[in-house]
């Protein structure tokens, strides 16, 4: 999970950095947990996927805001992350009652582990698609914390930036657009991103939960402006039915 000139909140503590300008409060065990919110980006051309394939390496943040609908494949390869971030854990929780949904972690040299009720199944194989079930009340939800954990290999990370496209079937419901900042070497870092939900018709909602999984995103990751990560994730809302 896996919205563009204010910033969705994203919290960001890197070992021995100091956090980019944003709401910051003192973790637990100590460091730094730092909030920014998700940029909005004007009206980009509208490309396709063809045209963004051809295009190669070097794919850029204002290519792929072009985009009208999912992908049917990834825009990069994996060993494109020449620095080895990898995503250690996940939760995701309703900031208005504090709630928690799920919260997944990777231990070290094992698989995912599902930690909470809502459920979500890992394509270990691929390790680049996620599949989330929800109950049809997460679509009423306004504010929603998703909280990352990421480990970052040799290479200092400069200007790491995630956009996060959702759509149902055909029509995008949101574009998130999120500036990690610098990342040093070797570090652990802990993100949260704060999801200002739109809030959809009733009809639309309906048709989110009659059909389950045709919620999808795209989640591309940058740093200095070229894409080294794309995940995808799918989404059923008809979880309790």
């Amino acid at each position: 999970m896996s919205s563009q000139s204010s910033r969705n909140e994203t919290s960001a503590a890197v070992n021995g950095q100091e956090p980019a300008a944003g709401s910051r409060e003192r973790k637990h065990g100590g460091g730094v947990l730092k909030r920014l919110k998700s940029r909005r980006n004007p009206e980009r051309r509208p490309v396709t996927e063809d045209e963004l394939r051809a295009v190669g390496k070097n794919i850029t943040p204002e290519e792929v805001l072009g985009l009208r609908a999912v992908t049917r494949d990834y825009l990069c390869k994996p060993e494109d992350n020449v620095y080895n971030i990898d995503f250690t854990r996940f939760k995701i929780r309703d900031l208005e009652t504090g709630t928690v949904l799920f919260e997944i972690a990777k231990p070290p040299h094992c698989d995912l582990d599902e930690e909470d009720e809502e459920s979500v199944d890992v394509n270990t194989s691929a390790g680049r698609f996620v599949r989330y079930q929800f109950t049809p009340a997460f679509l009423k939800l306004r504010t929603v914390g998703a909280t990352v954990e990421f480990t970052v290999g040799e290479k200092p990370v400069n200007s790491f930036r995630m956009i996060e496209r959702h759509y149902f079937q055909d029509r995008l419901l949101k574009n998130f657009d999120f500036d990690f900042g610098f990342c040093i070497p070797n570090s652990r870092n802990t993100c949260e991103h704060i999801y200002e939900f739109p809030q959809l018709p009733e009809d639309l909602i309906c048709q989110m939960v009659e059909h389950p999984y045709e919620t999808r995103s795209d989640s591309f990751y940058f740093v200095d402006n070229k894409l080294i990560m794309h995940n995808k994730a799918d989404y059923a809302y008809n979880g309790g039915q």
